[in-house]
């Protein structure tokens, strides 16, 4: 019995695209242990305006659900990509709606660290 390359070449593209939703879920993970942070312990060891900092919270909590979701959806859309032997491309507007989203959480959190102490 002979080395299947594509056979090996499928089944490591598989396995890279488990990790690769492993990673969007910790980041959704992550994100909401940064909402808990930033949206109810800081609030509550700082002498500061509570409602700015639950705001963003809520918003770090959202971004966090969002990765979960796009998650599932990316790692279908590669799977069934891989099932047809093609690739499956990253949506534009997912990535820049990421980007702009964390930039106005990040623009957020900085306007608070800088104007609410």
């Amino acid at each position: 019995m002979g080395f299947d390359e594509t056979k090996d070449a499928t089944r490591r593209t598989r396995l890279a695209n488990e990790r690769t939703y492993l990673a969007w879920w910790r980041t959704g993970l992550t994100c909401l242990a940064v909402s808990v942070g930033v949206g109810r312990i800081v609030p509550g060891i700082a002498n500061v305006t509570n409602w700015p900092y639950q705001v963003i919270g809520v918003g770090y909590g959202v971004f966090g659900i969002a990765f979960m979701v796009l998650a599932h959806l990316r790692v279908r859309t590669v799977e069934r990509a891989v099932d047809r032997g093609d690739f499956a491309r990253l949506d534009e507007r997912v990535s820049v709606g990421l980007l702009v989203s964390g930039g106005v959480l990040g623009i957020g959190t900085i306007a608070l660290i800088l104007f609410e102490s």
